[in-house]
């Protein structure tokens, strides 16, 4: 059974409250609070979904309790009611986060069509806060993890691409991590209790692809001794995450385009025509409007492949990242190998600010579980590091950190000198940081450095 929806109605009046209850009460579960204070008990011992409250009460009044109602950690959505003449204080109480307001005498049907709404924004809110826990959570230590303007950017758009049925195209260099965006977005989708199939079309000669991903009949070509399921049935219900599509033969693209076109195909060898109900999110780290120019990718399919396109940002366009990265691999592999590694001396943190990371991510990961695995101390430093990062790294770029730094101090001090280098442009310095112009403005703020 479904939960009933929690409405907390707060009024002084005895009479309208308990009218507000009879009216609602056989939809929803209805509290009733006569002042601000037993409301503000209500809402820190109980879950509530929507907040009905008078707005002028003795003592606190409704502005007072919105106030203190917004503070929660889980905030419920307010609704005000108010007198005609004081619509004014009723629209000043939206602008201080209020979802609506009803005049009194309460139309009932009004106030229920402003219930329903406030409970879809709730809603709402809430996936959006559960979709940012779900993708930290489940891969917050794989790859996408990020604070920098392109990774916000990208976590918004895979909380709105996974709900829906779109194709996906994810594009990127390697080792950005397509296939753990691809996973957010099947775990993140309606489809996440249906199997995540992955085929990688590179690794399979073209003769084994098309059998691969559709299947193939008993008889159907030398060594075909039984019939084989292809990736397409064993994905029905969900998601097939189709890594490098660049590499597949002109023949897989027709049947490919049908297959998203119809949602059927033949096994290879068969005859019988099998329908699926199947997303497919696709990647490649080649440019595949020049493919299709150069007459080496199907242009339909191009498009019907990139109804969504997410690309991925190289690590070294985010460079701010790299600190929240390195901490979060010292963590997950000094657990892994129960080595008491805490941290990178300044010098080494410069060094991997510095390097361009041809390998992104994976290749950051890769640099830090092999440092822990051979960690003689708690401390990493220069000497700990793969030779082809230390001696690759163009240290003029940043060595701005010193020893005793914080994070925070190294990221205030690369600052100061970007835009000493850039004389105060902050447009130059943002770019040379490798952050927006927006991020610096917060970050000036953050810091006090606005006058720079």
């Amino acid at each position: 059974m479904t939960k009933q929806p929690t409405i907390l109605i707060v009024d002084d009046e005895r009479n309208t409250r308990e009218g507000l209850q009879r009216a609602l009460q056989d939809r929803y579960n209805v509290l009733l609070a006569e002042d601000s204070q037993k409301a503000v008990q209500t809402l820190e011992s109980t879950s509530v979904d929507v907040m009905l409250t008078d707005l002028r009460m003795p003592g606190v009044d409704g502005m007072g309790l919105l106030r203190r109602g917004m503070s929660l950690t889980n905030p419920p959505v307010c609704i005000m009611m108010t007198a005609y003449g004081s619509i004014e204080n009723a629209v000043q109480a939206m602008q201080a986060g209020a979802y609506h307001y009803v005049t009194k005498p309460v139309n009932l049907d009004e106030l229920e069509l402003v219930i329903q709404r406030a409970l879809n924004s709730r809603r709402i809110e809430v996936e959006n806060v559960n979709l940012h826990e779900q993708i930290d959570r489940r891969y917050g230590l794989e790859n996408i993890i990020g604070e920098s303007p392109a990774m916000r950017q990208l976590f918004e758009t895979v909380q709105q691409v996974a709900p829906s049925r779109a194709t996906v195209l994810i594009t990127g260099e390697t080792g950005t991590g397509k296939e753990l965006i691809a996973k957010a977005i099947h775990n993140l989708s309606p489809r996440k209790n249906g199997a995540f199939i992955p085929v990688h079309a590179a690794a399979l000669p073209s003769t084994l692809l098309e059998s691969e991903l559709f299947g193939h009949e008993k008889g159907a070509f030398t060594g075909a001794v039984e019939r084989r399921i292809g990736r397409f049935e064993l994905a029905d219900g969900g998601t097939l995450f189709l890594d490098e599509v660049s590499e597949l033969e002109p023949s897989i693209q027709v049947k490919l385009l049908r297959v998203l076109e119809e949602r059927a195909f033949e096994r290879v060898g068969g005859a019988k025509t099998l329908q699926v109900d199947v997303r497919l999110v696709a990647a490649t780290n080649k440019d595949l409007k020049k493919l299709v120019s150069e007459g080496k990718f199907r242009d339909d399919l191009f498009y019907r492949l990139s109804v969504v396109t997410i690309d991925l940002p190289p690590l070294r366009e985010r460079r701010d990242d790299i600190p929240l990265l390195v901490k979060a691999f010292l963590d997950e592999f000094g657990r892994e190998n129960s080595k008491q590694v805490r941290e990178l001396t300044p010098e080494a943190l410069n060094v991997l600010l510095a390097y361009d990371w041809p390998g992104n991510v994976r290749e950051l990961r890769n640099a830090i579980e092999q440092m822990v695995v051979l960690a003689r101390a708690e401390r990493l430093t220069v000497r700990d590091m793969p030779a082809a990062i230390r001696g690759s790294a163009d240290l003029t770029k940043i060595n701005v950190v010193r020893a005793g730094m914080t994070v925070e101090e190294a990221e205030r001090q690369l600052i100061v000198q970007a835009l000493k280098e850039t004389n105060g442009n902050r447009t130059k310095a943002a770019q040379k940081i490798g952050i927006s112009r927006r991020t610096l403005h917060r970050k000036l703020k953050e810091f006090g450095l606005e006058n720079l």
